[in-house]
């Protein structure tokens, strides 16, 4: 049986346990640029021994942000702050990692302790892009629809945002393609009303994600593991569902993704979710046993128990974990307290640690000079 403490390689990265702090919006940039809050986030996380820190949902292009304080990578300008906490999660255990996004028609919108709904030109707000001009919601700005040189351009953003996170020295990727933004957009017959090569059929609203998977598996290395992000379910009838997601992970595994990380919703206003304690943990379970490939569970899953459940059963590969982690940042030391499991402590946290700790050593602060 797997364990919350049991390393996990994927390709030519180990990761020392299952726990992963899931991508969470900040909405604290400026232009797109990381800074000190992303660092302190990102990295007190790594400091409470997470296996794997991902970054919030990261912009591949400006008009590809949800709101205009979201991070973002569509600059090598971007790139050096991010080196930076690269860095400092490196030097705690943990596998420091991207989540690549473009926000569709959910795009151009206030920040949640900003406002709601979408932010006006006159404000520095953009027109979104989407698979067709439907907006979200009333409030929401109406989209452009993509032209198929649009289509080709989000798909070379992508992949140049890729690059640039590779030369930051992050070593896990994942592409954003849930909760209503632009690829979960193309999936779903509720926003895609296309009738060329990108709508309609499975095949056709799928084609973007086939595109960005094969365009980003030819730029990064071989042992880079490429994980994508999915909304398992529209929770609405007619759209995008769990059949479905099956059959895109059959088809993305032998391109390269390596493991699908299994969320849900988001996509219209008026879903009906149906949310509890690891309400979402049977879609990750379904795809890895009928697809074949590596997944994760994510959605509000809290305790050690729980994850210790999912692991043992072998429903999941990896456990996200989001509102706990802005709880606990130190949540899995706590665990592994708790459960007299052996980890590795932060030097300067050893007189809290269990007797017998293995220490971390301090980073190296002339590399940081």
């Amino acid at each position: 049986m797997t364990t919350l403490f049991d390393p996990l390689r994927i390709r030519g990265v180990t990761l020392p346990n299952r726990i992963v702090v899931s991508p969470m919006c900040e909405y604290s940039s400026q232009d797109g640029f990381a800074n000190d809050w992303h660092l302190v986030h990102l990295g007190s996380r790594a400091v409470g021994g997470a296996g794997l820190v991902f970054t919030e949902a990261t912009a591949v292009s400006p008009e590809g942000r949800i709101s205009l304080e979201d991070l973002g990578i569509w600059s090598d300008a971007h790139i050096e702050f991010l080196e930076r906490i690269v860095r400092f999660l490196a030097s705690q255990g943990t596998v420091p990692s991207m989540q690549l996004a473009h926000a569709g028609r959910k795009g151009s919108t206030y920040r949640p302790w900003s406002g709601y709904g979408a932010v006006s030109p006159s404000d520095g707000g953009w027109v979104p892009l989407a698979p067709s001009a439907v907006a979200y919601s009333e409030e929401y700005a109406q989209p452009q629809a993509l032209t198929k040189d649009g289509i080709g351009g989000v798909v070379e953003a992508f992949a140049a945002a890729a690059r640039r996170a590779l030369a930051a020295g992050f070593q896990v990727l994942e592409i954003h393609a849930a909760h209503g933004y632009l690829l979960h957009e193309f999936f779903s017959p509720l926003s895609n009303f296309r009738d060329d090569e990108y709508g309609g059929s499975f095949e056709n609203r799928t084609r973007i994600a086939r595109e960005v998977v094969t365009a980003l598996r030819k730029l990064i290395p071989d042992w880079m593991p490429l994980f994508i992000r999915i909304s398992a379910t529209d929770w609405k009838e007619g759209g995008w569902d769990v059949e479905q997601a099956v059959e895109l992970a059959r088809q993305l595994a032998p391109l390269g993704v390596d493991l699908i990380d299994c969320s849900s919703a988001g996509l219209v206003h008026d879903q009906k979710v149906v949310a509890g304690p690891g309400f979402q943990v049977p879609f990750a379970a379904r795809i890895r046993r009928e697809a074949g490939v590596k997944t994760s569970a994510v959605g509000l899953i809290e305790t050690k128990e729980q994850v210790a459940e999912i692991l043992a059963k072998g429903e999941a590969d990896l456990v996200f974990m989001a509102r706990e982690f802005l709880r606990d940042p130190y949540w899995p030391l706590r665990a592994a307290r708790e459960l007299k499991q052996p980890v590795t402590w932060p030097v300067q946290y050893l007189r809290a640690a269990p007797p017998g700790t293995v220490a971390r050593p301090p980073l190296d602060l002339k590399s940081e000079s």
